[in-house]
């Protein structure tokens, strides 16, 4: 599936979530801090709506696999969680919002 399409499916789906919650909230990640990290260190998402009601996990995801990060902390505007093991690469962060993974369009870079 090209990005464009995926982006244009990651939009439908969140618009989905949010009319099927009876509330305009949308749950999204805008930005990552540190983008480029190591294994086992920590990063900041910033978003919207990250709640633990809302948000039930964080990935980090390439083309085929997703990969558990580990949270830290979580709240509203913000979650901290751990770089899992995987081969250094560029990544996109993706969440769990009830059983769907949704990719987010933010890039993170984990070098050796």
């Amino acid at each position: 599936m090209s990005r464009k399409l995926a982006m244009l499916v990651i939009s439908a789906t969140l618009l989905t979530l949010s009319a099927h919650s009876g509330t305009s909230s949308t749950f999204r990640i805008t930005a990552v801090e540190p983008a480029t990290v190591r294994v086992g260190s920590t990063i900041t998402l910033k978003g919207e709506n990250l709640t633990r009601d809302n948000v039930a996990g964080v990935f980090v995801s390439n083309a085929s696999d997703d990969f558990p990060a580990p949270i830290v902390s979580q709240m509203g505007t913000r979650i901290v969680v751990q770089i899992p093991k995987v081969k250094a690469g560029d990544y996109n962060i993706s969440i769990q919002v009830k059983r769907d993974v949704l990719i987010q369009p933010i890039r993170l870079t984990v070098r050796d």
